[in-house]
């Protein structure tokens, strides 16, 4: 299942916070470069939505024989729902994808903080974070069908309105999944993003880690190029995914190890599109 996931962040200082908020806005609405809708998208795009919505109500069959297995069955059968559509729409919109950097993976699981531009991450990084927890906002677990898979996933959801609570629930579960044995993946910019926008990151995640004596992974990506936000069609071509260097975060702070995985991530992504430009 896609969640759309966040990173809380209380505010140290409301009225510089509201000022930064409203320049990001701004800037995380600017969009991409234009790409031209032409029959192959358009039909593609619809054979995927169909496919999509098909396989979703066929896993919500599913649900009730799942919610009853032990965790690590139920996450493997019902994030198969995930590895379905990345293939569907390899095969329906030849949107591919590589990965680089699995060998910086730790031994343990940690925290990733993943770049976040479309719903496609959400699926494809099942492949490299198993099993894996989210951190989402609590009203997707209320979506008929998609909510109910999700909730046997045993995701973190907050409530955004509330930032202390939520940072407070993000430690603590999060710290459980981690202790279980779950990476848990936060998109530290708390929504998704157009190719070109940037947001400052949230640093509850390097706080979670911090807590729980884990690394931070951060992971860099192009989705957006192919699968844009909010967009029904999709567009073929290659996503690069790069999983950088684990972030040690003993005797560090949060603002520093969060600062570092932006660097690492939004420098990532300029050298995959350009190298993309070069091919």
């Amino acid at each position: 299942m896609h969640p759309s996931t966040s990173s809380p962040n209380p505010p140290a200082n409301q009225a510089n916070r509201a000022d930064e908020r409203s320049l990001d806005d701004d800037r995380s609405r600017s969009t991409g470069p234009k790409r031209a809708i032409t029959a192959k998208v358009v039909i593609g795009s619809c054979a995927f939505a169909l496919g999509l919505v098909a396989s979703t109500f066929f896993f919500a069959t599913l649900v009730p024989i799942a919610v009853a297995l032990p965790y690590r069955l139920r996450w493997r059968i019902i994030t198969q729902w995930c590895h379905f559509n990345i293939r569907w729409l390899s095969l329906t919109c030849d949107v591919r994808y590589e990965i680089e950097g699995l060998s910086n993976l730790p031994a343990e699981p940690g925290v990733v903080l993943a770049r976040h531009e479309s719903a496609w991450e959400t699926l494809a990084l099942q492949r490299c974070f198993a099993p894996q927890a989210w951190v989402l906002k609590r009203e997707l677990l209320w979506i008929p069908l998609f909510g109910w898979g999700l909730a046997t996933l045993n995701p973190i959801a907050i409530d955004r309105r509330n930032r202390r609570r939520a940072l407070k629930k993000v430690i603590e579960e999060g710290t459980k999944r981690l202790e279980d044995g779950c990476w848990v993946v936060i998109y530290p910019e708390g929504t998704r993003m157009a190719p070109q926008a940037k947001k400052r990151f949230g640093s509850g995640g390097s706080k979670l880690a911090i807590n729980a004596a884990r690394p931070v992974i951060p992971v860099a990506h192009n989705a957006g190029d192919c699968w844009p936000r909010n967009s029904f069609f999709k567009y073929p071509g290659t996503i690069r995914v790069v999983i950088g260097k684990a972030i040690d975060t003993r005797d560090r702070k949060p603002e520093d190890i969060t600062s570092e995985a932006q660097e690492f991530i939004h420098a990532t992504m300029k050298e995959i599109r350009s190298r993309n430009r070069r091919r």
